[in-house]
């Protein structure tokens, strides 16, 4: 075998062994991705598209309802469902998205989908609560006679509607983990507490024709809107943002590495959030010369994933031969 083909078959067989530990990785990634797309897409979209009948229905009823009622409540709340509806919709494209597979244009697949659509919820919530508070500042001067009777039976179809919404995305999603379902169940929420705003203020008007009671349930419930639409946009901005996630300390995964036999520093090292409930993680091992590459790589995936959830990791290893410029981040 001449000089030549000798360095041509090694290239060969060392580009093989790069392949196989890449291989190695890209396999555990797509199970993870099995895992994730198969563990809660179909209870998700299932949930979500309950939810978005169920509201779509009711939003009609308190539209119409409030026309004839002459309740700011019942229209602001149907308008406030109109957003629901739209945002719900959303976040159902969003889910069928976020399972198709990756491709070359988008090596991540289309997960993020999934984040912008409760990016969108939470900035459409409160332009609605912006709408209604404006709306009851126009009342609050000269409230005009509602027909509380009708408004109540309505709100109370409404809020009915909404339990069911609520439960339904409770019982098949999963909304403690997924932005995306928890923006639309917020959503929902808002719209119940709109519905019990309504009866409340029906209730008063009903009893006491205090009539400045529509206004002022209304604000009351615009600012609750407020509350929830703000966590949400504040977590999905967090995460386009490509922020560590709120679960993981970058400072603990750093001093957790360096405990790893061998490890003499750790730099360069990124966490972020894909899309909720999968999280990745990158960064740099600078290790003593004569220490085995591949079983300290092997250990810090196998740490990083079982000790912090980070099943998606890209980790270099390093020693006194690698050298490389500083990086901007």
């Amino acid at each position: 075998m001449t000089n030549h083909q000798h360095k041509d078959s090694r290239h060969k067989h060392e580009h093989q062994g790069h392949e196989h530990g890449h291989n190695h990785s890209e396999h555990n990634h797509s199970g993870h991705s099995h895992s994730h797309s198969h563990s809660h897409a179909p209870d998700n979209l299932k949930g979500l598209l309950i939810a978005l009948i169920i509201t779509g229905s009711i939003m009609l009823l308190e539209f119409f309802g409030g026309l004839v009622t002459g309740s700011l409540a019942l229209l602001s709340d149907s308008g406030h469902m109109l957003g629901d509806t739209v945002s719900l919709a959303l976040s159902l494209v969003a889910m069928i998205f976020a399972v198709k597979p990756p491709s070359l244009k988008n090596s991540y697949g289309y997960y993020r989908f999934e984040i912008m659509a409760a990016l969108f919820n939470g900035v459409t919530l409160f332009i609605i609560a912006g709408f209604i508070i404006w709306e009851a500042y126009q009342r609050f001067f000269s409230p005009p006679e509602v027909a509380s009777g009708t408004m109540m039976i309505i709100a109370a179809v409404g809020l009915l509607a909404n339990l069911v919404s609520a439960w339904s995305l409770m019982r098949k999603s999963n909304v403690q983990e997924n932005i995306n379902v928890r923006s639309a169940y917020l959503h929902i929420v808002s719209d119940a507490l709109g519905s019990v705003g309504a009866l409340l203020a029906g209730l008063i008007m009903k009893l006491f024709s205090w009539y400045i009671a529509d206004p002022i349930i209304s604000v009351l419930v615009a600012l609750l809107i407020l509350r929830g639409a703000w966590g949400v946009i504040k977590q999905a901005f967090h995460i386009l943002m490509e922020g560590t996630p709120l679960n993981v300390n970058t400072r603990d995964v750093q001093e957790a590495l360096l405990l790893i036999d061998g490890v003499i520093e750790v730099h360069d090292l990124h966490i972020w959030t894909i899309t909720s409930g999968l999280d990745a993680l990158s960064g740099h091992l600078l290790i003593q010369d004569h220490k085995d590459h591949q079983r300290v790589l092997q250990e810090a995936t196998s740490l990083v994933e079982e000790t912090f959830g980070i099943h998606h990791s890209t980790l270099q290893i390093e020693n006194s031969s690698m050298k490389h410029k500083s990086l901007k981040v």
